[in-house]
């Protein structure tokens, strides 16, 4: 079994609430989120972004709008939706269950 192989769907475990994460405090549009995501060592491009975005906004977690670009074509800013937030909420309370879990795991053996 190689390492990065599990590490690499332990990052993808937590991608979601990584960016909702970045949503929590204020909008952004992708190319933000993934400088953000790379700051934090998880390694993501737009092909794997787009459609996550896709799927969380589907799911009413997330909600866009468009604002124009002085630079190019008009930029899709994220936030999140209510419902989003209080999902975060949630995932924020199981994230703290298994790192307690497995503090306590390792610390018993």
């Amino acid at each position: 079994m190689k390492i990065e192989n599990t590490k690499a769907q332990m990052r993808k475990g937590v991608l979601e609430f990584c960016i909702l994460s970045i949503l929590e405090n204020e909008e952004a549009y992708p190319s933000e989120i993934i400088e953000k995501l790379k700051a934090g060592k998880l390694i993501v491009v737009e092909g794997t972004l787009y459609p996550l975005l896709t799927r969380l906004k589907n799911a009413d977690l997330l909600q866009y709008r468009w604002e124009e670009s002085k630079s190019g074509p008009p930029r899709k800013y994220y936030s999140l939706t209510q419902a989003g937030k209080d999902f975060l909420k949630e995932l924020e309370s199981t994230w703290e269950e298994l790192v307690n879990a497995v503090k306590l795991t390792r610390k018993n053996q």
